[in-house]
């Protein structure tokens, strides 16, 4: 089968390429580096010939509610536009648990505005919301982090190892559209201060953390069980300390 995945160069989009070609899939990478524009359509039509199927693992950096929105809504509405055109026959969003639980976080509307849009788009369609990702407190405490301090807050989580995360996504592209698709989270919870504590101590860094929920990314409105996957979810199997033994000598 030949899927292309936007977003191909970043680090779920190109765990789920090794793991496409892995099961002898065809793999089409969609990225601006690599001479395709999700925000005005350059290439897109071209890379999009005889594709059956699209994962789409973009990010956004902002941090502007409405920067997100605009950004993941514009990406949005041009490469669906583009599959129905080639007559794309699945859309795959790789998504984030808790989007609808919460407001507040622009990274969170935009990844809304991006599942209205699929919903309601002329692709059939998948979306896969995932609990946060075993690398997520590392990358929450570089963020904020100033002078060897770094201000973070006490998140309980459920997180998943990314590459539980690429191999769902390639498993479902390959199968049939499914809707809105249950929620996958990794094994066990975790609280996010202490796994930025464990995961700079495998990488050799001190970094002195300060649980806070100001001067951070995120507020109390996450607090509590809110980021945590329904009572049905998918379960991945790789818990975080698996993947922090997987880390030793990572820079």
């Amino acid at each position: 089968m030949r899927i292309a995945i936007a977003g191909a160069t970043g680090h779920i989009g190109s765990l789920t390429a090794a793991a496409l070609e892995g099961q002898g899939h065809e793999v089409v990478r969609i990225s601006r580096s690599l001479g395709v524009d999700l925000t005005t359509g350059a290439g897109l039509d071209d890379a999009l010939a005889g594709v059956a199927a699209v994962v789409d693992a973009t990010n956004c950096a902002a941090t502007d509610r409405d920067e997100a929105v605009a950004y993941f809504g514009t990406t949005t509405r041009t490469l669906l536009a583009a599959e129905a055109r080639a007559g794309v026959r699945h859309h795959v969003l790789l998504s984030i648990a808790a989007v609808h639980r919460t407001e507040g976080n622009a990274h969170y509307a935009g990844k809304r505005e991006q599942e209205r849009l699929i919903a309601e788009g002329p692709v059939p369609w998948t979306i896969v919301p995932f609990t946060q990702f075993h690398d997520f407190a590392e990358m929450v405490a570089g963020w904020v982090e100033r002078d060897g301090v770094a201000p973070i807050a006490p998140l309980l989580v459920q997180p998943i190892a990314p590459a539980d995360v690429a191999d769902v996504l390639a498993e479902i592209a390959a199968g049939e559209p499914k809707g809105r698709y249950v929620d996958v989270a990794g094994p066990e919870t975790q609280d996010l201060v202490d796994m930025a504590r464990r995961t700079h101590h495998v990488r050799g860094r001190t970094v002195k953390l300060v649980p806070t929920w100001s001067g951070g990314v995120f507020g109390p409105a996450m607090a509590g069980e809110v980021l945590l996957p329904g009572a049905d979810a998918r379960i991945a199997p790789t818990t975080f300390d698996e993947w922090l033994a997987q880390q030793h000598g990572q820079a």
